[in-house]
């Protein structure tokens, strides 16, 4: 469980996790939830596969400009609510 591990690090504005060991998450609820800074987000090889709530993972990042989920594995999600609310 790594909810809300990053949660409103307002002066973030990039984050690279490709080499972050996420084998046994189930819980990504609010990770980067009300980091108004962040700009540009690398989670393609962030591991997603047990994962079952992605709810306000991206929350309130309204700078928000790149994101990469190109391996992200969502069979197992059954909430993902705000999960990018407040971005647009």
């Amino acid at each position: 469980k790594i909810d809300y591990m990053f949660s409103d690090c307002d002066i973030l504005t990039r984050i690279d996790l490709t080499h972050f060991n996420s084998v046994i998450v189930t819980d990504t609820r609010g990770l980067f939830s009300g980091c108004s800074s962040l700009r540009e987000i690398n989670l393609s090889n962030f591991n997603t596969n047990n994962v079952t709530n992605m709810s306000y993972m991206f929350n309130r990042c309204s700078s928000l400009k790149e994101i990469n989920l190109s391996n992200f594995n969502t069979n197992n999600v059954t909430n993902m609510s705000f999960m990018l609310g407040g971005c647009f």
